[in-house]
């Protein structure tokens, strides 16, 4: 899943990237059109749970693509972030919401609450344009007759234009799937999730960890500051500042949750691993996560819950209690299932 990390210049993307991926991007290190991708792993705690009782080679988390976008520009008719925002799966706009006087704001104050309305005005403009246009392109087509798909398709444009004008968003759940098929090779920006992190100040990051459903609040600087620590000074300085966990895990659950997202694990001593997949996804379609070979031999899956194993302390005394589950290919993955797949190819 690829994830736009959108927001005006001095909002302090690049920081942000590259706390989040690990990715540094120098001043002037990129192109004026340039997108700049990275991997983001998501920390997990499950996973380093599991590695303590494996003691692997390796460990795996679960990982989110994130696009650097270029600057959101109002003044820019040609739109450069437009098209890389188009091909993800979600957009993350990053809010500047700290004062400095060493840090120019490009619309000459600090104003969250307009930035954000701005961001979204931009991103409702650009999808109504498209669908302007598309609107016009049928229009044409329909003196030549209109097939079911076309008919659909016109309908659903004219449904998302009017909740825009009028919302300035689409709320989620507003399309059924017939809908949002119809649509979907647009790639609009309206239909994709949307969140907002607000890259705050120290003094603001305790008073106010979330401000909606669809926000939450970051301070890179001290993003900065708990990398450089160890696991245990790392949780005794989150404490101190009032916060449970830090941005960027808040961040990169926030992104799970918000594309029906969840985790399954594989075990074992080459290997602990969290694997991603959609939230109501059968056994085979986790199987296919690791290997295409496994879900189209698929013939069963061994399942063990985290709290069996982690109660046990070993797969086989979960075995030796009676509580691995073998399961058929009708069976849903859960959160959190340790998965063992058998296939025949």
């Amino acid at each position: 899943m690829k994830v736009a990390l959108l927001g005006f210049t001095q909002s302090g993307k690049k920081t942000f990237f590259s706390l989040l991926t690990g990715r540094k991007v120098s001043p002037g290190g990129r192109k004026e059109d340039e997108a700049i991708e990275g991997v983001a792993p998501i920390r997990d705690p499950r996973v380093d749970v599991l590695a303590g009782i494996f003691k692997p080679e390796r460990t795996k988390y679960a990982e989110n693509t994130i696009l650097l976008c270029p600057d959101v520009d109002s003044k820019d008719a040609k739109r450069l972030w437009l098209e890389t925002a188009r091909k993800c799966d979600m957009i993350c706009f990053l809010v500047r919401d700290f004062s400095s006087a060493e840090v120019y704001h490009p619309l000459g104050s600090v104003d969250a609450n307009r930035d954000r309305n701005s961001l979204e005005t931009e991103i409702a403009i650009a999808d109504l344009e498209m669908i302007e246009k598309r609107l016009e392109r049928i229009s044409k087509e329909k003196k030549a007759g209109q097939n079911q798909a076309q008919i659909e398709e016109e309908k659903t444009l004219l449904k998302i234009k009017e909740k825009v004008e009028k919302d300035m968003h689409l709320p989620s759940g507003s399309l059924d799937k017939q809908e949002l098929d119809s649509v979907r090779s647009l790639n609009l920006l309206t239909l994709k999730p949307l969140i907002f992190a607000y890259n705050v100040d120290e003094d603001s990051l305790a008073k106010q960890s979330k401000k909606d459903d669809r926000s939450l609040v970051i301070s890179c600087r001290i993003e900065e500051e708990i990398m450089a620590l160890n696991k245990e000074d790392r949780e005794t300085y989150l404490k101190d500042l009032g916060v449970s966990s830090s941005g960027l895990d808040r961040l990169n659950r926030t992104i799970y949750d918000s594309l029906g997202l969840m985790s399954f694990y594989t075990v074992g001593p080459d290997e602990v691993r969290a694997w991603t997949i959609r939230k109501g996804a059968a056994a085979p379609e986790a199987a296919g996560k690791i290997h295409s070979d496994i879900e189209r031999g698929f013939i069963r899956a061994e399942i063990i819950k985290y709290d069996d194993l982690v109660a046990a302390g070993s797969e086989a005394a979960v075995k030796s209690q009676g509580k691995m589950q073998l399961k058929g290919k009708d069976y849903i993955i859960e959160d959190g299932d340790i998965c063992h797949f058998r296939f025949n190819v």
